[in-house]
């Protein structure tokens, strides 16, 4: 088969079977591999494939009472995790791979590296989470010690760091705030001796995600809640209290403004701030 058969399938796949658009795009992909890199067959761009249209959804938000209630049926780690998400709108990967030296206490505010679009960004520290993350840093440093005096302490460095900064990787200030509670031996090679070596990871995402489904049960939350809906909630409730969209924009780390104008639609105030006509009668 060539151009034309693939064209039609992935048509196909739009207009009869009405696949979203990521999957006519997974679709599209993995059979591009197959020509590209298996059969060794170079195809024509394909010009005349029926796109599927993208839906555009309105984020899920919790009100405030909800997140209070979800916060409240966390504990531990996990619970830090899930309130340093809502506090600073940070995405889940970008809090699970803070590094200690992108705390700033005295500043009141975390430096996310290396965020979606490979972007370093500064968000706000809240108040609240001083006390509980200074805990959690004593708590991860007597763990860092424990490893170093057993000989491990090696933490993954990005890009080619481990090469220039020698023993940079066993630093406190280059350690994950929330490491695993065990060592895994990671499977990149380490930048300077080509071996796999014995780490300690951050604690895994899916640890967090299970955590906040449990409770959004307890909390009788009738939405889908992830992780992420934590971080809309941030956004959505800033707008509330009248900050300015740009603002927002760049503690979120949208490139563009519009992606931030979405929170817009889900203020709580009704359909789009209106009075409805029979609330008038």
């Amino acid at each position: 088969m060539g151009g034309a058969e693939v064209e039609a399938f992935l048509t196909y796949l739009a207009v009869e079977r009405h696949v979203s658009a990521s999957t006519q795009n997974q679709a599209k992909a993995a059979i591009l591999y197959l020509y590209k890199q298996v059969l060794q067959i170079e195809l024509a761009w394909l010009d005349e494939v029926v796109q599927a249209k993208t839906p555009k959804r309105l984020p899920v938000v919790l009100t405030a009472s909800e997140v209070r209630a979800l916060l409240m049926h966390m504990q531990g780690t996990t619970g830090l995790v899930a309130q340093l998400l809502y506090g600073t709108g940070m995405r889940l990967l970008e809090a699970l791979r803070l590094r200690v030296k992108d705390v700033e206490f005295a500043r009141r505010e975390v430096v996310i590296r290396e965020g979606k679009g490979n972007k370093d960004r500064v968000t706000v520290l809240p108040e609240n989470l001083i006390l509980p993350l200074q805990a959690q840093l004593q708590k991860a440093r007597a763990l860092h010690e424990k490893d170093l005096e057993a000989g491990f302490g090696r933490v993954h460095l990005p890009h080619a760091l481990a090469v220039k900064y020698a023993n940079a990787d066993r630093s406190w200030a280059w350690q994950y705030v929330f490491p695993s509670p065990v060592r895994s031996v990671d499977p990149r090679p380490d930048a300077v001796t080509g071996q796999q070596l014995e780490r300690r990871h951050h604690v895994y995402p899916e640890s967090v995600q299970r955590a906040v489904r449990e409770a959004a049960k307890l909390a009788q939350i009738d939405k889908p809640v992830s992780p992420h809906v934590l971080r809309h909630s941030f956004a959505t409730h800033l707008l509330q209290a009248g900050y300015d969209i740009r603002t927002v924009q760049e503690l979120l780390g949208h490139a563009d403004v519009s992606t931030t104008m979405i929170y817009t639609h889900v203020l709580n105030k009704g359909g789009r701030g209106v009075l409805s006509p029979l609330d008038a009668l």
